[in-house]
């Protein structure tokens, strides 16, 4: 999938922004992610921790989540911004490759510098899908 620069930019200033609103009192990392469908729709999300952690919930799952709510299921591309640009957890490239494998996933530190670029099958080789199960 195609990512211009102005759409790529456009993302990460959103994933930047909206980290600032992360409910991350235990682990203190606060993230933030920017979804764009395949027809330019952004949908954002964040982590929200919760004292009983296993349900906690990741950035990248509640902006996809929501996206899906409103009937979107074609998504382009995710930014993750994070404090060092850390990578999403295996649960959230699994939650991404549902969607599509092709889809670009960018991380970025608290200064917007990309550590990361690539599609989703790059960091989830061998992926289960939906295929999987015909």
């Amino acid at each position: 999938m195609e990512l211009t620069k102005d759409e790529e930019t456009k993302l990460i200033q959103a994933a930047m922004q909206v980290r600032k609103n992360a409910y991350a009192p235990y682990s203190n990392y606060q993230v933030g992610a920017a979804l764009m469908t395949e027809d330019g729709k952004i949908f954002t999300g964040v982590n929200v921790e919760n004292s009983s952690y296993p349900i906690s919930m990741c950035a990248e799952r509640s902006a996809i989540f929501t996206a899906v709510g409103t009937g979107e299921t074609h998504f382009k591309a995710i930014v993750i911004a994070t404090t060092n640009g850390g990578p999403p957890c295996g649960g959230c490239r699994q939650v991404m490759s549902e969607f599509s494998d092709q889809m670009i996933v960018i991380t970025v530190d608290e200064t917007g510098a990309v550590r990361m670029h690539g599609p989703v099958y790059e960091i989830l080789p061998g992926a289960f899908g939906p295929k999987n199960l015909e």
